[in-house]
């Protein structure tokens, strides 16, 4: 929020929410501080849409323009991985996304209205910043088209950033720009050619900025005014200041009604980012017999504004805190009720700056309770936001680590090795999980 305060939310048409989330730049895995981010703003359409309002949400897929710095030098990253990996920057964007998908897919992230790529939308790009040019709020240099951000008297405000800092700051180095806090509207190919991903321009063969893309894609498919953006708290001081101040500078129009963003996820009091090599993803999670699941609920338990401080330890016990919630809800049995007390307490806390904590106690006491009554079909209604999958029948969720060694133990079984087979089939029954050899195959269940 630009007041910093909690308020009430208006809609800005009756009934009716867009939301813009900033989306992941897809030269690399996303590390689990990116999915909590993701967690986050899933939990916030799910509540609206619990509330009965209609969602739009974007989130938008960086696939050029985003410079491993941030004072708008250094190579692109997409080029950069497209190197690394020997592939092509269209092979390397699908790919990561691909991968991306699929880990909010399997912690209930629900779908956007729409995946908007930079890439696919430089027409747009080039006719905002003709725009800015227009009024007077760009001007250039050798390597590219820049914002003056001097010549916006409120630049800064969603980060309070203070006027004189801004002019006489040590944010970025200045070289050719007139402010330390100009950016880069549109970048000049240095030699035309050696980038994969470059386009004809007013001003030159280029690729747009990082910040354009997020103003020129929400603009489409929003408004020009419209009601919530989201993202990350390292957001704030750089990327979302510098949308607002494109954005209003254009159109002459306030931006954005609405501003949250999740706080950092911690690793031993530190930051995570994939500059830094990152931490773990989701399938790493798996991979050491985490269900995905486990991980969303973890989200679950701090509030989105606040650190999540993450240890394997942490994630343990939001496992089995998980798997006894799963346990105790597939007991109850349906008396065709809901709980009424339950249920307003549950909404009230949900609607009251998304306190999913306070959520999640909500339903505990409510399972705790001998005497309520509707327990199952009150869960049905609270998983709507939760997304835990709380009522729904499946099969055991089976490790990676597991299904290796069952994998490798099949191996035995056909060399007829059954000594080795049977140590395999010990080790996986003291990693909590039976084996039972039938003529369909192996069923494999939780001890």
């Amino acid at each position: 929020m630009l007041s910093k305060t909690k308020e009430d939310f208006r809609p800005i048409r009756p009934g009716q929410i867009g939301i813009y989330s900033c989306g992941p730049t897809v030269y690399l895995y996303q590390h689990i501080g990116n999915i909590r981010t993701y967690v986050f703003s899933d939990i916030l359409k799910r509540i609206l849409l619990y509330n009965g309002f209609k969602v739009k949400q974007i989130i938008n897929v960086t696939d050029v323009g985003h410079l491993t710095s941030d004072a708008d030098t250094g190579e692109d990253k997409i080029e950069r991985a497209a190197k690394r990996e020997g592939k092509t920057a269209k092979q390397i964007s699908a790919y990561y996304f691909k991968v991306f998908e699929n880990d909010l897919e399997k912690v209930n992230v629900l779908e956007p209205n729409s995946w908007p790529k930079a890439s696919e939308h430089i027409k747009e790009q080039i006719a905002l910043i003709k725009k800015l040019e227009e009024k007077g709020f760009t001007y250039r240099t050798s390597d590219g088209i820049y914002f003056n951000t001097g010549k916006l008297r409120d630049y800064g405000k969603l980060a309070r950033l203070k006027r004189q800092g801004i002019l006489a700051g040590k944010r970025i180095a200045l070289g050719e720009k007139k402010h330390n806090t100009d950016f880069a509207l549109w970048k000049f190919s240095g030699n035309p050619g050696l980038r994969q991903q470059e386009w004809d321009s007013p001003w030159g063969l280029g690729f747009p900025g990082w910040h354009i893309e997020c103003s020129a894609m929400s603009m489409k498919y929003l408004g020009e005014h419209f009601d919530i953006h989201t993202g990350g708290q390292d957001h704030i001081q750089i990327h979302h200041t510098n949308e607002i101040a494109q954005s209003e500078a254009a159109t002459g129009k306030k931006f954005v009604n609405y501003w949250l963003h999740g706080a950092w996820l911690l690793f031993k009091g530190e930051k995570i980012s994939k500059s830094k090599g990152g931490l773990y993803t989701i399938s790493d999670l798996e991979e050491l017999g985490f269900e995905p699941l486990a991980f969303r609920y973890l989200c679950l338990g701090t509030h989105y504004r606040k650190p999540l401080n993450f240890s394997l330890e942490s994630l343990e016990a939001a496992q089995n805190a998980y798997q006894r919630l799963k346990n105790i809800v597939s007991e109850l049995k349906d008396d065709k009720k809901t709980n009424k007390r339950y249920l307003e307490e549950f909404e009230k806390v949900i609607n009251d700056d998304l306190d999913m904590p306070g959520a999640l106690q909500v339903l505990w006491n409510l399972l705790r309770d001998e005497k309520a009554t509707g327990k199952l079909r009150t869960i049905e209604d609270m998983d709507k936001v939760l997304g835990l999958d709380l009522t729904k029948k499946e099969k055991a969720f089976i490790p990676q680590n597991i299904k290796s060694l069952i994998k490798e133990r099949e191996k035995y079984r056909k060399e007829k090795n059954f000594r080795e087979a049977d140590k395999i089939r010990e080790k996986i029954n003291k990693l909590g999980f039976v084996l039972e050899d039938t003529e369909k195959g192996v069923l494999v269940k939780k001890r």
